[in-house]
């Protein structure tokens, strides 16, 4: 009887982490392609209602978030998305630099063909998206560095790449200006030949170059105001987290 119980709190404590996880991921894709702003605040009643989970799971996935420094908490269990100050800016693509010749360093001369298909495949997809808007140009261009750290088989660079990556595409939803997203295209592909081919300098200097002119292309500009219901914004994430 008591087994039984133990495996009913099991189950229900895996439900609980994997609706926080789903709400989690959700919140990401949203915040990459700015369905919500810097600054939003993000209630967890209206949450809850939106995700259809408790306010209890809801904070658990905006302390999740807040852990990762997508989200700020403030006093009063006032959750917002972060807003990085310009320096804080500048460090994260700087660290990001650094643990991003880490993953090169791992992959350089090691790519199998399929691993290599998939990244081509990949950058398929971004260079699809460029028909569909710049929003899902930055999800995909920040899931392409996802799945580099993915491929070293390392989950340490896998969970510090996918933070920064996301922290710097947040950022960039703060200090962005107009630009082309065939530069990220061309510079993803170049970045695997150079992979494939073992030329490990060439690559180092390739992911250092990419990431520099991401950073650079982050500006402060004026934003017009926008729709601030919540609950209507992340209808489309909800439906796909749940």
């Amino acid at each position: 009887m008591a087994g039984g119980r133990d495996t009913a709190g099991s189950r229900a404590q895996q439900g609980s982490t994997d609706r926080v996880g789903a709400i989690c991921r959700a919140l990401r894709r949203a915040i990459v392609e700015r369905a919500v702003a810097p600054g939003d605040r993000l209630p967890e009643d209206a949450l809850g209602e939106r995700f259809g989970v408790s306010r209890t799971i809801a904070r658990q996935a905006l302390g999740q978030l807040a852990s990762e420094g997508l989200v700020e908490l403030r006093r009063n269990r006032i959750a917002v998305v972060a807003t990085p100050g310009w320096d804080e800016a500048r460090d994260t693509f700087d660290i990001r630099m650094g643990v991003e010749r880490i993953v090169v360093a791992r992959l350089v001369g090691s790519l199998d063909t399929v691993q290599e298909a998939a990244l081509h495949a990949h950058v398929d997809s971004e260079e699809a998206a460029q028909r569909g808007g710049e929003p899902g140009s930055i999800r995909l261009a920040t899931e392409f560095h996802l799945l580099l750290a993915k491929l070293t088989g390392s989950p340490v660079l896998e969970r510090y790449v996918g933070e920064l990556g996301y922290r710097c595409a947040l950022i960039l939803s703060l200090y962005s200006r107009p630009h082309s997203a065939e530069c990220a295209v061309a510079e993803h592909r170049a970045l695997i030949a150079a992979l494939a081919a073992g030329d490990a300098a060439h690559a180092t200097a390739l992911m250092d170059h990419h990431l520099d002119a991401v950073a650079e292309r982050a500006r402060i500009v004026a934003t017009p105001p926008r729709d601030r219901d919540l609950v209507r914004l992340l209808a489309p994430y909800a439906e796909v987290a749940i």
